[in-house]
């Protein structure tokens, strides 16, 4: 990076990356869980990791929003020397920075089905939709204002990779067709002219 520019990672993508870890790991664990019978029985276990994983997914959808918006309205134009990060480089950094971490919660939820069976792998599966659904959200609002939302790369890092956390002074913006990554976080899908 030359003159000043800085590294940018997208917001949505950095939530999004996640997603689907958290959601396989918990649909094995979950999966996995079913035939061990455990304390509470498997229907009790069953029903409560139902109750838990619509929890789970409405706490992690729900949590920080302000500070996102926060962060939003206050965004500056990104630069002409700063460096956007491909999606799939954003996604492969967050998750090795947090494998352990996924792999200790998977453990746990499979620890756990001795005491409630399949309850904590649904949990870590409702974690998965709930950072799937804020970055569907984080979506609406970039198409709301016409813009992609960027963060720094180095914030990232200091912040274990949390993009509305402390270390987090503002994002940046740019265009709606600058990166590889479509509103929200997604793929962008490349449209054939007829």
């Amino acid at each position: 990076m030359t003159r000043g520019g800085q590294g940018l990672a997208r917001v949505a993508v950095v939530v999004r990356a996640g997603a689907a870890p958290l959601w396989w790991l918990g649909v094995v664990a979950a999966g996995a869980g079913a035939f061990v019978p455990g304390l509470t029985g498997l229907r009790i276990g069953a029903l409560g990791g139902a109750a838990l994983f619509l929890v789970a997914a409405a706490l992690v959808t729900l949590t920080r929003r302000g500070r996102y918006r926060a962060l939003a309205r206050a965004a500056a134009r990104a630069g002409r020397h700063d460096v956007l990060q491909d999606r799939a480089v954003t996604a492969r950094n967050w998750r090795r920075a947090h494998r352990w971490w996924l792999l200790l919660a998977f453990l746990a939820a499979l620890g756990s089905a001795l005491a409630a069976p399949a309850a904590a792998g649904m949990v870590l599966a409702g974690c998965g939709v709930g950072l799937w659904l804020k970055a569907a959200w984080i979506g609406r609002l970039e198409r709301a204002d016409e813009v992609l939302l960027w963060v720094r790369v180095d914030w990232l890092r200091k912040g274990a990779g949390r993009p509305a956390g402390r270390a987090v002074k503002a994002y940046r913006t740019t265009g709606i067709a600058a990166g590889d990554a479509a509103p929200g976080g997604a793929r962008r899908r490349l449209t054939t002219a007829a």
